[in-house]
């Protein structure tokens, strides 16, 4: 804050400057505290506030953003970014995660219309399951006892060291996947196991006994599944499609052959919250 203000600018106290920028004093008040919109000048003798004219624009900006329920911490981010191109960045990138929440939001919203109603086999129908024989497979992996608030960011950084680990032991050879030994949920927490298949598995066998983590030879397979999109991988909602295949194995007249798992076979970052990046499968067997 100053107090020597150029004289010959238009000052506006705040009254007349939260008129102007379309503020409430009180959130003139509370952006001063943060540093967001400081006035121009204090008055210090009376605590004053003064503006000058030439932040009406800004303020104007900050009570837009506000508008899309913008953290104010966010919207500092975005004011203050150095250009118009820079600036128009930042808001994209928190309006892309705005979508993302509302796309998780909405699938979540089905789901639990689903059992709210009882329709279950309903909502069963919106997924379409089917079988594919997976070869055996080399996999390095890291295993961890969580619970389901804790598993996407677990999920991301585990399968990026095991897939820069990969590097070691002959590169990938198949899409990551996630194991679940036992039920993870907000009460259980499984273990999971994240793994990476890998072509080289001595080369592999090497590199984990340096690192004490594990490699294992995964069986061929035949594995009921069914792809989802990002949007539906979000806890509980991505329990539907856990559920889905289920009753379709059962349809089929299928057993359990081992461990439920999540294969992710697409760009995480890269994908749209309604493109597929994800399936959930179980490996089957004949009755």
């Amino acid at each position: 804050m100053t107090e020597n203000a150029d004289v010959d600018e238009e000052l506006l106290p705040i009254g007349a400057f939260a008129a102007r920028s379309r503020l409430s004093a009180k959130a003139l008040r509370l952006y001063d505290r943060l540093g967001l919109l400081p006035p121009a000048r204090v008055d210090a003798d009376t605590g004053y506030r003064y503006y000058r004219a030439a932040q009406v624009e800004r303020a104007r900006m900050v009570a837009l953003l506000r508008q899309l329920d913008m953290p104010l911490a966010r919207i500092a981010e975005v004011v203050d970014a150095g250009d118009g191109a820079a600036r128009a960045r930042r808001l994209d990138a928190y309006w892309a995660e705005v979508e993302a929440r509302h796309a998780s939001q909405r699938t979540l919203a089905g789901y639990l219309r689903g059992r709210l109603s009882g329709r279950s086999l309903e909502m069963y129908g919106k997924f379409t399951v089917e079988t594919v024989d997976v070869p055996e497979q080399v996999v390095i992996t890291e295993s961890r006892h969580i619970l389901a608030d804790e598993l996407p960011a677990w999920i991301g950084a585990s399968l990026g060291r095991l897939e820069e680990g990969a590097r070691a032991c002959g590169g990938v050879t198949g899409a990551p996947f996630v194991v679940y030994h036992s039920e993870v949920s907000v009460e259980s927490d499984g273990p999971a196991e994240a793994c990476v298949p890998v072509a080289d598995e001595a080369a592999a066998r090497a590199w984990a006994a340096e690192r004490g983590t594990t490699v294992r030879v995964e069986p061929a397979m035949r594995l009921a599944r069914t792809r989802i999109a990002k949007a539906q991988v979000a806890h509980p909602q991505i329990l539907g499609a856990f559920e889905a295949v289920e009753a379709w194995m059962r349809e089929q007249g299928l057993t359990y052959a081992g461990p439920c798992r999540e294969i992710y076979f697409a760009d995480w970052d890269a994908a749209g919250p309604e493109d597929p990046v994800c399936d959930v499968a179980f490996p089957v067997a004949e009755a």
